[in-house]
């Protein structure tokens, strides 16, 4: 199949036009090419780098839904999805030509009774894990899924879940086996720890000071928010009347977001887009981080660009190149303009098929 485009591409808003060959972007003009989209915005495919495939709010999830996720983020034309942690096997979503390319972080690693119920691989002895990260590291695709803090009930507040001797030996053995380690991580304790480590990311990153954005920019620490689904912060605390310190914890947390968030951008550190669908989040909503991440003070490029041509580079994929997967999203508007022109794009193109 022969396709081509035409219009204007970001972050330079210059005239482009691209071919498409047997589902692989051409710079050179094709014979023969029908064209399908002329005279609005290209893009490669959009990024969701913190989307839960084959995650549900109760755990695992039949496959036949698990597509239907992947369906709906290729509806709005996130073509590449960092999937940081699921309890279902996707990777035979592979071999289809129909469906967005998935990073995969494997099994996210806790503790017992210190994470979400049927979420996670749950370590007795605190010296698994780096073992259990090696073992995610050779199962994944280039990403390993730690559960930085959550609650301890025997407290009744957030807490880490490993020391810092655990955490480096860990994130050592990721990187032996070529693999990034992310973490979630919602307050201020575990960051540190995380960060002196040498974790490649943190997801939240609520928690975040003064000193732990400056050890971000230290090590090149990169952030992904998830903006949207700390706005079910209110929801958490209200449901957690049993302990009242976390309770006040997670408001004070969902208070300070925007501001911490906005200081981390402004020192440096790189922010991505990421929605955290599979849960508590609905899929297909990056649109809505997009537009979430200027609130906290990027401009309509750059929150764009996380996630799209800057998160690509990231996670060392290609963005509109030669010889490139022609997996593109298109636009009759503006896509800066708001989640109302990026929530709808008018053409999704991936694998060199038009959706």
């Amino acid at each position: 199949m022969r396709l081509h485009v035409r219009g204007r591409s970001l972050p330079d808003g210059e005239p482009v036009e691209w071919w498409s060959v047997d589902g692989v972007l051409s710079a050179e003009p094709v014979t023969g090419a029908e064209t399908v989209f002329d005279g609005g915005w290209i893009l490669p495919g959009l990024v969701d780098a913190h989307c839960h495939v084959g995650l549900g709010p109760g755990g695992p999830i039949e496959m036949d839904e698990a597509v239907e996720q992947a369906e709906t983020e290729r509806g709005v034309g996130a073509l590449l999805l960092r999937d940081a942690g699921s309890p279902t096997d996707t990777r035979s979503f592979d071999d289809r030509a129909d469906l967005p390319r998935i990073i995969r972080a494997g099994r996210h690693l806790a503790r017992p009774k210190r994470y979400q119920r049927g979420f996670a691989i749950e370590l007795e002895d605190e010296w698994q894990l780096p073992d259990a990260v090696a073992e995610q590291a050779r199962w994944g695709d280039g990403w390993v899924k730690l559960v930085g803090d959550w609650i301890d009930r025997d407290l009744g507040e957030l807490a880490p879940l490993w020391s810092d001797e655990v955490l480096k030996a860990a994130i050592d053995a990721a990187h032996a086996n070529g693999a990034r380690v992310t973490a979630h991580v919602f307050s201020e304790d575990a960051l540190p720890g995380l960060i002196r480590a040498g974790i490649d990311c943190i997801e939240h990153g609520t928690g975040l000071t003064e000193d732990t954005i400056d050890l971000m920019v230290e090590h090149s620490t990169a952030l992904v928010p998830t903006l949207i689904n700390i706005d079910n912060f209110p929801d958490i605390a209200a449901g957690a009347g049993k302990y009242p310190k976390y309770q006040q914890h997670m408001l004070a947390l969902h208070q300070s977001c925007a501001q911490r968030i906005g200081a981390a951008g402004e020192a440096g550190v790189p922010i991505y887009a990421g929605s955290d669908a599979g849960s508590a989040v609905a899929h297909g909503r990056i649109a809505d981080e997009v537009e979430a991440l200027k609130g906290i003070g990027m401009t309509p490029t750059d929150a764009l660009g996380a996630a799209c041509w800057d998160a690509r580079r990231w996670l060392g994929r290609p963005t509109l190149e030669h010889g490139a997967s022609a997996d593109l999203v298109c636009f009759d508007d503006d896509p800066r303009s708001g989640p109302e022109v990026l929530a709808h794009p008018a053409l999704v193109m991936l694998r060199g098929t038009v959706f």
